[in-house]
């Protein structure tokens, strides 16, 4: 598991240290810098992976970019010489990078001027004179070293959690199926795209697991009230209309109040909760999403009470599979923080801010005896909006 992700000079993070948890949540006004800490983290699993350019960083859900927008400016601080971004696991394994690229004649790939990868033990790679080297400094040197590594060695499962990595920022149309997924991946896209080929996965690993599985998918459905089941087709021309494009197979919902004549219908004509649901459940049950994962806008197009119920189910699905499956995820809507029970310390949120000169600033809201004592008076969403958590927008 990640633990300690340490950021400097990346968009408006001048420099910042974040301890996660299994749930993370990131709140704060908009324009803070919550999803430059995801993006940080998705820049840091591209250099994982051995290249760091637009396409390894949007295959990871980054936003593409000038080279100058990538890197920290402020007039208060020192325009810093690199990026630098770092993690640390559970077991002290470790990898960090510092990357440049210059600010007026951008290369396609960045530079990796140091990178650091280290089992808790044993420093694999220590690599600080890149450019002194006859080597190739856009192309990175941990990633080789993974052939030379067993899979259970510590470094080797923190690299391949890290090149795994990706930012989910779902859309309905996506999710419907009536647009194609630029960044399609398994078991769904990064906009949603695939979601009837995941939910059918899902169900059927689910099934599979007797009655802990059933009991989840029960879970499951029971979020969205007016379907009584949800199966996947590929016969649904009938379901929807020739003019609407659609994949092959097909999300087909049944309504439990309407008529049985005429009570199914598609992802194209159902509500876009019920697909944000089936989206993140998919995401944190299946076996095949990645292990450290980010969700950017978790609480877009779901009602404040079953958006609190969904955030209460998600960290005991993250670890049904996996005991080591993390989730960081920014959310705008108060109602997701009374679904999260700050008394467990595997679930963390963080306020983001922006001090005085535009720094964005990173403060963990840890459940105190006076957080605690307010909470029994009011729900934690009141007092966000009341003022007492910070993150709020100066307006």
């Amino acid at each position: 598991m990640l633990r300690t992700l340490s950021v400097y000079g990346f968009k408006s993070i001048h420099e910042q240290s974040i301890e996660l948890g299994r749930v993370n949540c990131f709140i704060g006004a908009n324009g803070v810098g919550k999803s430059n800490i995801l993006e940080a983290l998705g820049v840091l699993g591209a250099a994982a992976n051995g290249v760091v350019d637009d396409e390894s960083l949007m295959r990871r859900g980054v936003r593409a970019g000038l080279p100058r927008l990538y890197k920290s400016s402020f007039a208060s601080e020192r325009t810093p010489a690199h990026i630098g971004v770092g993690i640390v696991g559970e077991g002290r394994e470790a990898y960090r990078v510092s990357l440049l690229n210059p600010l007026d004649s951008p290369e396609p790939s960045w530079s990796y001027k140091t990178e650091v990868l280290s089992d808790g033990d044993t420093e694999i790679l220590s690599d600080g004179v890149r450019n002194k080297k006859n080597l190739n400094p856009q192309s990175g040197l941990a990633a080789l070293q993974l052939v030379e590594l067993p899979p259970e060695n510590a470094a080797a499962r923190l690299m391949q959690s890290l090149q795994e990595y990706a930012i989910y920022c779902p859309n309905t149309p996506s999710l419907r199926g009536t647009v194609p997924d630029v960044q399609s991946r398994r078991p769904v896209g990064l906009s949603g795209g695939q979601l009837a080929e995941s939910f059918e996965a899902l169900r059927k690993h689910l099934e599979s697991q007797g009655e802990d599985g059933e009991e989840i998918l029960d879970q499951i459905l029971e979020m969205i009230d007016w379907v009584a089941d949800v199966q996947v087709t590929s016969h649904g021309a009938s379901l929807i209309s020739s003019k609407v494009p659609r994949t092959t197979l097909m999300l087909k919902f049944t309504d439990r109040f309407m008529n049985k004549s005429r009570n199914e219908l598609t992802a194209y004509d159902a509500s876009e909760g019920a697909l944000y649901v089936l989206f993140c459940a998919a995401l944190c049950l299946l076996p095949q999403a990645p292990s450290i994962l980010a969700i950017d806008n978790l609480d877009q197009a779901l009602n404040p009470r079953l958006l609190s119920k969904l955030t209460s189910r998600i960290g005991d699905w993250l670890k049904h599979n996996d005991p080591d499956r993390q989730l960081l995820f920014t959310a705008h809507n108060p109602a997701v923080l009374d679904g999260l029970d700050l008394s467990d310390p595997e679930i963390r949120l963080f306020a983001v801010e922006r001090n005085s000169d535009g720094l964005t600033i990173v403060k963990r809201i840890e459940y105190s005896k006076k957080l605690a004592a307010m909470n029994e008076q009011y729900p934690l969403s009141r007092l966000w909006m009341m003022g007492h958590l910070g993150a709020v927008p100066n307006v």
